[in-house]
């Protein structure tokens, strides 16, 4: 209830009623209002309350009262529900530790988070090549290498993409390039990348280059200085003259086999990505070889033996086939043992052909077995060239092997011979 107005006209306090009522009136006019318009319809209703109060005679200080009580039932109202026409603010959330162990894990190659100078952690491949101890220790200690120290404690804002390479770290012949990145918050993420296979593949490049430089300068050495002696001094002696022009008819002989096998190298690498799609009968293309090296080696290709099994044809080149044959089949002549057979098997196996040579030579010690394939690898150098080798003629095979989708394995006893098995895959019946 009001109270009267007094005697002399002036308005009379207000009661303590009054001050909950306008803030009930403002809180129920705020949620019966939708939400997107609540607020300030429930901030109007208590400011005209408010004002009502005072011209209807109400006391300064209830009004203020009221005016307060009624803003915070706006508040409150406010806060109960947010608006639906307002989208929430979206809050970016920092990544904690377990957030950035997890995503380094998922990181096939060695990875370390820093944190100052200390390693924060780090994922499997870097506690497996750097030791499971690093997590909480040095960076400079974790990495003990001069170059890696210097980069990490550089600024991080000097040279922010570039990299240190590193040797040593692991293994001796391991090469890794390592690159930091700055995260924030003297923070560094560290990565390690292997680049010890890319480091072969451009040592061989560049040894293959050096070998072959070396392996036409030989004969050109030769052909030169015989020449230079015709010319000047022997040329009017037949007998010498005959035997000089031999030496440099099979030197020029040496380097046209050498030129051609380069290319042929040169051929198969850049063909290895093609399969072959042709249909080889292996069993009669291994008779006309060894119909052919019968006749070149004359006496030798006697010891040459065929034990050739009814197998399947194979989806291959018949011009690489004949190749790989013509290659191993050689060398196991040249190398074996003058008076021994060499052994040529052809077997069915399962899916595939076996082909094996076999001879029986002086063999080749074991640590050499590895690299006989690589290009210009000789165990005896000096008897290579005895017998007219270039050096490349099992990298030859082995790529032949590898674009028929095959497999090569050598294995060798000292003193007992060699053994060279190729398999191919057999062709389907629909192909063949």
């Amino acid at each position: 209830m009001r109270n009267p107005k007094a005697a002399g006209g002036m308005p009379s306090a207000v009661s303590l009623w009054d001050v909950p009522a306008a803030s009930s009136l403002a809180y129920r006019a705020a949620m019966a209002i939708g939400s997107g318009i609540r607020t300030l319809a429930a901030a109007g209703v208590a400011v005209a309350g408010s004002v009502a109060g005072f011209l209807l005679g109400a006391d300064i200080n209830a009004v203020a009262v009221a005016a307060v009580a009624g803003l915070a039932a706006v508040l409150i109202a406010a806060s109960g529900e947010a608006p639906e026409s307002l989208p929430r603010p979206q809050t970016r959330s920092v990544p904690n530790e377990p957030d950035v162990q997890a995503l380094i894990d998922a990181l096939a190659g060695p990875v370390l988070v820093t944190s100052g100078t200390q390693v924060s952690c780090a994922n499997q491949a870097a506690r497996a090549l750097l030791g499971a101890h690093i997590v909480g220790q040095d960076v400079r200690i974790a990495i003990r290498h001069p170059a890696a120290a210097e980069r990490l404690v550089a600024d991080p804002a000097d040279g922010p993409g570039s990299t240190t390479h590193l040797v040593g770290i692991g293994t001796r012949e391991q090469r890794w390039e390592m690159r930091v990145r700055p995260l924030g918050n003297e923070r560094r993420l560290v990565q390690l990348v292997d680049e010890t296979q890319l480091h072969a593949a451009e040592r061989m490049r560049v040894d293959f280059v050096a070998n072959a430089s070396h392996e036409l300068r030989t004969p050109l050495a030769s052909l030169r200085g015989f020449a230079e002696t015709l010319r000047e001094e022997a040329g009017e002696d037949s007998e010498l003259r005959e035997r000089f022009l031999g030496i440099m008819l099979g030197e020029t002989q040496r380097m046209q086999r050498l030129i051609d096998e380069l290319i042929s190298l040169s051929r198969i690498e850049a063909s290895k990505f093609r399969a072959p799609d042709t249909v080889v009968v292996l069993d009669a293309l291994v008779r006309e070889v060894r119909g052919a090296l019968v006749d070149l080696h004359g006496g030798r290709g006697g010891d040459l033996v065929l034990e050739v099994a009814e197998v399947p044809p194979v989806v291959g080149d018949r011009a690489q086939l004949s190749q790989l044959l013509h290659n191993l089949v050689g060398n196991a002549m040249a190398y074996g043992r003058p008076g021994t057979p060499v052994r040529v098997e052809l077997q069915p196996l399962g899916e595939m052909v076996r082909l094996r040579v076999v001879d029986q030579g002086e063999g080749i010690p074991p640590e050499h077995l590895p690299r006989l394939t690589e290009r210009f690898y000789r165990v005896d150098a000096g008897r290579s060239r005895s017998v007219g080798g270039t050096g490349l003629g099992l990298s030859i095979v082995r790529h032949i092997v590898e674009r028929h989708r095959g497999r090569l394995d050598l294995a060798s006893t000292v003193g007992v011979g060699t053994t060279v098995t190729v398999l191919l895959p057999a062709a389907d019946e629909a192909v063949s």
